[in-house]
């Protein structure tokens, strides 16, 4: 069998896949259906600082080839999660990695530091798609300086691997992964969910109770592997990608492309284990295709 192990800034995973946030709760919602084990990693929900009660409903959408969501970060805070939920999932053997959001610099980074302090969590991945609260609302990571400047607090509250979260929603997303990484993330993952609205016809509104939200699923894939082959030339450090991937064959796309692991997301909505079944069809693939290790073929989608 081929060596699918990965090594993203110091997080060992011995599969490359992992659950995207927001789309598999804390792990334990799944723990009936699948074996975790078998994850490379969980991603688990968005957490801030203090509790947040999301958007009103309606807040999630279908739409051809994937759907469209604006449940706003509700999550009862960074103390619940470390009070409550992390006694209950901190001995889960896989990687438990915990998306970090805010509303404001030091949000975020008090957010990173009270989670640093948690033996059993090896890595965060930072949200920088949050809208800035003290900048009008516009979001830290569209621009250089806005990316880094968040990643740079957080930086200095923790102190283990560090991912950052890129938006799709930028003019130039490899300048932003640049300016993350000199900044000090250790690794970045990409792409977040593209902004998208859809409207009801009949009813004369949007089905999103605030208008727009982010579209994922199958739709979104040949945007996030370009995104995804574009950083990965533009930095040195891990790529981690995502954005409809269903099958082992949409996670071999983003390795090629230069990804060193995977997220899936929408596609735990429809399978419940498709993180697994895609960790085991990545394994076969590569078998069939005589290669010993994933190393092989990350980055192997070169111009024509």
């Amino acid at each position: 069998m081929a060596d699918i192990t990965t090594n993203i800034a110091g997080l060992k995973m011995h599969n490359p896949v992992m659950t995207a946030s927001g789309t598999f709760g804390y792990g334990l919602e799944f723990a009936d259906l699948v074996d975790l084990t078998q994850i490379g990693g969980i991603i688990v929900k968005g957490t801030t600082l203090h509790p947040r009660q999301g958007n009103d409903y309606p807040r999630m959408a279908e739409t051809p080839s994937g759907m469209l969501n604006c449940v706003g970060l509700q999550n009862k805070g960074v103390d619940h999660f470390c009070q409550e939920i992390y006694p209950q999932i901190r001995n889960i053997r896989t990687n438990i990695v915990v998306n970090v959001s805010g509303s404001s610099i030091d949000d975020y980074a008090e957010c990173a530091r009270r989670i640093d302090a948690l033996e059993d969590i090896p890595a965060i991945e930072l949200n920088i798609s949050c809208p800035n609260v003290k900048q009008g609302g516009m979001a830290f990571g569209v621009t250089r300086k806005g990316a880094a400047s968040v990643v740079k607090a957080v930086r200095q509250a923790y102190h283990k691997t560090l991912i950052v979260k890129l938006s799709p929603n930028v003019t130039d997303i490899a300048d932003i992964a640049r300016s993350v990484e000199d900044a000090g993330a250790d690794a970045v993952s990409l792409i977040n969910t593209l902004m998208g609205m859809s409207i009801d016809i009949e009813r004369r509104c949007s089905r999103l109770s605030i208008g727009t939200g982010g579209l994922s699923g199958p739709a979104v894939k040949p945007v996030a592997v370009r995104c995804v082959w574009q950083v990965a030339r533009a930095v040195t450090i891990p790529v981690v990608g995502l954005g409809g991937i269903m099958t082992a064959e949409d996670a071999i796309e983003f390795f090629m492309a230069g990804a060193s692991a995977v997220e899936v997301g929408t596609a735990n909505f429809i399978d419940p284990a498709a993180s697994v079944h895609i960790a085991q069809g990545i394994t076969d693939w590569l078998d069939q295709h005589n290669c010993k290790s994933l190393k092989e073929i990350i980055g192997a989608a070169g111009v024509r």
